[in-house]
C-alpha cells in the first residue's frame, strides 16, 4: 500500500522502449567511440584486436549491463536508491558513483564538448590555420607549463561551455519524456546519419583504402601481449557507461514488462558497431592525409585529443573539395555524441536527489547545472588540459573500476545474482541462464580487479603523464577521496520515503 510520501513522488516512465534505447545508446556512445576505439584498434593488432574486444563485450560488458539494468528495473530507483534497497549499509556506493561522475567526469567532459563546439564554428572558415598543432595548444588553449600554473580563463572556451551547460539544463529540466527521450530521438538518428555521411565520404578519398588496411590489418602476434587484452576490457567497460549509475537510473523508468536481456544486447552491440563503423571514417581520412603529405600513416596517426583537434583539422584542410562542410559535420558529430552522454550523467544525479529528498526536478536541475558550470571553470583555464588529464585518469582507472567491483560484490554475492536473474526472467521474454551468474560473480570482478591492480602497479613504478607526485595526489587521488567523503555524508541523511517501499509499491 502506498503511503503519502509515495503518492507525492511519482516516478516517470519512458514513453516508448525505442526512446529508452536511444537514450541508453546515447549515453554509451561518446567522444571516445570516435577517437579512442579506432586508435586502440590500430595500436593493438588491427582486426586481431576485435577478438579480445568481443570476448570482453560478452564476458564483462553485457553481463554488467544486464546487472545494472536489472537492478534499476527491480528497485525502481536511481543508483543510491537501488543500493539502499539492497542494503542501507551500501547506499554510499550509489552516491559515490553519481557524485564523482557528476562532480568530476562531466565537469571536464563538458569542457571537451565545448572545444568541439568551438571547432564546429572554426570549420566554417578553417580557423585553425596552416598549423593546427600550434593553434590548438598555444593559440586556442594557451596551455600553461603544468597543473600548478593555473593561468587565466580561456574566454572562447568559457562562452561555449556556458552554452553546453545551458543545453544540458534545458533537456534534463524538461524531464524524462519531454526532455531526455525527445532529445535523444533527435540526437541519435542525426548522429548515425551524419556519421554515415562522413564514413562514406571518407571512403571515396584517395588513399582511403590504405588507411583502412592499417586500421584493420590483423596482427595476431599482438594477442600474446596482456596489455592488448587489458585495453580491450577497459574500453568495453568505459564505453558502455558502466559504473556511472546511469543505466541503473534509466532502467528505473522502464515499465514492469520489459526485456532487460534484449535491451542490454541491443545497447552493447549498437555501441560497439558504431565504434567500429566510425573508425572506418577516421582511418580513411588518415589514409588520405598520408597520401596527400607523402608521409607514412604511422606518422600522421595520433591518439585521443591529438587525433580530434590536431590531426583531423590538418586532414580537413587538405581535402580537395567541401573541406569546410566536412569539418562542420565531423565536429557536429562530436558535439552531439558528447552532449547525449553529458545529459545522461546529469540525469543520474538529478534522479538521485529527487529520489531521496523529493526536491522538485526543475529546482534540482537548475541548481545542479549552475554548480556544474562553475565546477567546470577550472578545466577552462590555461592549466585545464593538465587537470583534465589527471582527473580523467584517476576517476576512470580507479573510481569507476572500484565502484563496479563493489557493485558485483553487493549484487552478485550479498543480494545474490540468482535473485536478480529470476526477476529479469519473470518480466522479460529473453531468459538469462546460469552462465550470467558466473560472469557477474567471478569473471567480471576478477577482470576488474586485475585492471585495478595493473593500474596501481604501473602508477607506483612511473608517475602518470610525467606529472609531479604532488599534483597526482592533490588533483587525482584526493578528488576520489573527497567525493567518497561527501557520499558517506549524504548517505547518512534519512530518506523522505523508504526506497524499498517504492519497489514494493510498483510490484
Amino acid at each position: 500500500m502506498k503511503n503519502n510520501g509515495m503518492l507525492a513522488h511519482h516516478r516517470p516512465q519512458w514513453k516508448t522502449n525505442l526512446g529508452f534505447l536511444f537514450a541508453a545508446v546515447g549515453s554509451a556512445i561518446g567522444l571516445g567511440n570516435i577517437w579512442r576505439f579506432s586508435y586502440l584498434c590500430y595500436k593493438n593488432g588491427g582486426g586481431a584486436f576485435l577478438i579480445p574486444y568481443l570476448i570482453a563485450l560478452i564476458t564483462v560488458g553485457l553481463p554488467l549491463m544486464v546487472l545494472e539494468l536489472g537492478l534499476g528495473h527491480k528497485m525502481r530507483g536511481s543508483a543510491p536508491a537501488s543500493m539502499a534497497s539492497v542494503s542501507k549499509k551500501w547506499e554510499w556506493l550509489g552516491w559515490w558513483q553519481v557524485i564523482f561522475v557528476m562532480f568530476g567526469i562531466v565537469l571536464y567532459y563538458s569542457v571537451v564538448i565545448s572545444w568541439c563546439l568551438n571547432y564546429f564554428f572554426f570549420s566554417f572558415d578553417l580557423g585553425w590555420g596552416p598549423d593546427p598543432d600550434t593553434f590548438f595548444f598555444k593559440d586556442f588553449l594557451m596551455v600553461s607549463g603544468g597543473p600548478h600554473q593555473i593561468g587565466h580563463l580561456r574566454t572562447p572556451v568559457v562562452f561555449t561551455l556556458l552554452l553546453i551547460w545551458f543545453l544540458n539544463w534545458i533537456i534534463v529540466f524538461k524531464g524524462v519524456q519531454k526532455g531526455l527521450e525527445r532529445a535523444n530521438k533527435i540526437f541519435m538518428p542525426l548522429l548515425f546519419s551524419l556519421t554515415a555521411v562522413i564514413v562514406l565520404w571518407s571512403l571515396k578519398l584517395p588513399g582511403a583504402k590504405e588507411g583502412i588496411m592499417v586500421y584493420l590489418k590483423p596482427d595476431f602476434s599482438r594477442l600474446k601481449d596482456p596489455h592488448v587484452w587489458m585495453d580491450a576490457f577497459s574500453q568495453i567497460f568505459f564505453t558502455l557507461s558502466l559504473g556511472f549509475g546511469i543505466m541503473i537510473t534509466y532502467a528505473s523508468y522502464l515499465p514492469r514488462k520489459s526485456n532487460i536481456v534484449k535491451d542490454s544486447l541491443a545497447i552493447g552491440f549498437i555501441n560497439c558497431f558504431f565504434s567500429l563503423f566510425a573508425g572506418f571514417g577516421v582511418f580513411a581520412i588518415l589514409g588520405y592525409m598520408s597520401q596527400a603529405t607523402s608521409s607514412p600513416i604511422t606518422e600522421v596517426v595520433s591518439q585521443s585529443i591529438g587525433l580530434a583537434f590536431v590531426v583531423y583539422p590538418k586532414a580537413i584542410s587538405l581535402l580537395p573539395y567541401f573541406s569546410r562542410a566536412f569539418g562542420v559535420i565531423f565536429f557536429g558529430i562530436l558535439v552531439i555524441a558528447g552532449l547525449s552522454s553529458a545529459i545522461s550523467i546529469t540525469e543520474a544525479f538529478t534522479s538521485s536527489l529527487i529520489d531521496k529528498f523529493h526536491y522538485p526536478r526543475k529546482a534540482v536541475t537548475s541548481v545542479l547545472c549552475v554548480f556544474g558550470f562553475l565546477g567546470s571553470i577550472v578545466f577552462a583555464t590555461q592549466a585545464g588540459i593538465h587537470w583534465l588529464d589527471i582527473v580523467d585518469h584517476f576517476l576512470t582507472q580507479y573510481g569507476l573500476v572500484v565502484g563496479a567491483i563493489c557493485e558485483c560484490v553487493l549484487i552478485a554475492w550479498i543480494y545474490k545474482a540468482q535473485r536478480l536473474r529470476q526477476h529479469i526472467n519473470h518480466y522479460g521474454d529473453w531468459k538469462l541462464k546460469f552462465w550470467w551468474d558466473m560472469c557477474v560473480r567471478v569473471i567480471s570482478p576478477l577482470v576488474l580487479i586485475f585492471i585495478f591492480i595493473s593500474s596501481v602497479a604501473e602508477e607506483l613504478s612511473v608517475s602518470y603523464g610525467g606529472y609531479s607526485r604532488v599534483a597526482i595526489i592533490l588533483i587525482g587521488r584526493d578528488w576520489l577521496i573527497y567525493t567518497l567523503f561527501v557520499a558517506i555524508i549524504v548517505a547518512s541523511h534519512p530518506w523522505r520515503s523508504d526506497p524499498k517501499e517504492r519497489m514494493l509499491a510498483s510490484e
